[in-house]
């Protein structure tokens, strides 16, 4: 597998170890996770910002603070640069006197956020040498590797819990991947995809390629500087699955403040999860040293994962910005998608409500102010997980077809 020029170097989070951009994933010195390090020092603040203006309508408009570089072909579908909507309606019912804006990554091609990590995955992948696509995946990830992987011509095997919704099976097999059920939970899936990714030459977007993968996160985080003006935000809500978007979020920011793109200012990174599985809520609570795993037990799906990669990082990044890790209820995730979807007509997955459900909890209990502009990721579209609401929403009114019966039954 060839060497990339573009980042620098896979750096340890741990001890600073420098390795080749390769196909690595565990520093050999303290055993650690590796990301990559990008030489930030020739970035020039307004040569950076006038070129991702210029740049395509996706994620790669930031391609100089993404892995890969100019020369690697991209794996792209036009993942990225969702909308972030102000959501008035939803502020006032929250009592926000500060602006409150949604990122809609609802939209993506395939209907969530998962299509920005799979892009740069894939493209990595593929510059790598790899023969096929794979993952482990709680729904989302698996669409959205399946997709990517049709993209670039190469097979699809995607791996996931026996009990998945079955419309997110259903259209990962539309684009024609294999699909594996296992009986187990998420966290026995990825531990199986860690040992064929050592038997077999395929590219796992989530574990030999992780590095990668996670860095396609940080998008969201330039977007919505971006989208505000080249400015951050006072608060930012993000779901927490393994963790690893909420701590790219906060790398995002870091970088563009390191080059100059927005200038240096406080903000907040509070994380979401559902009491069915809130290992990082529980342990930031407790302030525990580590995240203890769990066995989920949550409609939310998408955020199930009950040993979470960063979950630890993900603390460490919320309380070094004065942030909260919160959980709500299964009975608030419900709502949470109702209020969304009745407040600003953006219905979300149960991962969504459980955004909106950790942001009214927050807002309620004063962790964050009326007049700190905040953003909430929303992160999939409802249609994923229609099955949340079978037993919640029945039609409001049963009539015949008659006129008067239905006048009747509306009280006209």
């Amino acid at each position: 597998m060839r060497e990339i020029s573009s980042p620098a170097a896979l750096e340890c989070r741990e001890c600073g170890a420098r390795y080749p951009v390769e196909a690595l994933t565990i520093c050999e010195e303290c055993f650690g996770p590796l990301e990559p390090a990008y030489d930030l020092d020739p970035i020039d603040a307004l040569e950076f910002r006038k070129h991702v203006e210029a740049g395509p309508a996706s994620l790669w408009r930031y391609e100089a603070l993404l892995p890969g570089g100019p020369e690697v072909p991209r794996v792209d579908l036009g993942a990225g640069f969702t909308p972030l909507r102000r959501a008035d309606n939803l502020a006032d019912r929250l009592g926000f006197t500060a602006p409150l804006w949604i990122k809609d990554d609802s939209v993506n091609p395939s209907n969530s956020f998962k299509d920005r990590v799979v892009s740069v995955a894939t493209t990595m992948a593929r510059a790598f040498g790899f023969e096929a696509m794979s993952c482990a995946s709680t729904g989302n990830l698996a669409n959205a590797t399946a997709a990517a992987a049709a993209k670039a011509r190469m097979p699809a095997y995607v791996f996931v819990p026996d009990d998945l919704e079955r419309a997110k099976i259903l259209s990962t097999e539309a684009y024609g991947a294999k699909v594996i059920a296992v009986n187990g939970t998420y966290d026995d899936v990825n531990r199986l995809c860690s040992e064929v990714a050592q038997t077999l030459p395929w590219a796992f977007v989530n574990v030999n390629m992780r590095p990668y993968y996670a860095e396609g996160s940080k998008s969201l985080g330039f977007e919505v500087a971006e989208q505000l003006g080249w400015r951050l935000p006072d608060h930012v809500v993000v779901p927490i699955a393994s963790g690893a978007l909420l701590t790219k979020v906060h790398r995002a920011f870091r970088e563009l403040v390191a080059v100059g793109a927005v200038n240096e200012r406080p903000y907040r990174i509070s994380g979401a999860q559902a009491d069915g599985c809130s290992p990082v809520a529980q342990a930031f609570a407790s302030n525990s040293t580590e995240v203890r795993p769990v066995k989920p037990n949550t409609i939310a799906r998408s955020l199930a994962i009950g040993n979470p990669a960063d979950g630890w990082y993900a603390i460490q990044t919320a309380r070094g910005t004065s942030g909260v890790i919160d959980a709500c209820t299964e009975a608030e995730v419900i709502d949470g998608i109702r209020l969304l979807a009745e407040t600003e007509g953006v219905f979300t997955e149960t991962a969504g409500g459980v955004t909106v459900a950790v942001l009214k909890r927050l807002r309620d209990s004063g962790a964050i102010a009326p007049d700190e502009e905040t953003v909430a990721l929303i992160t999939g579209n409802g249609y994923k997980t229609i099955e949340a609401l079978e037993d919640v929403l029945e039609p409001t009114y049963r009539v015949s077809p008659s006129l008067e019966e239905f006048l009747v039954a509306i009280g006209a």
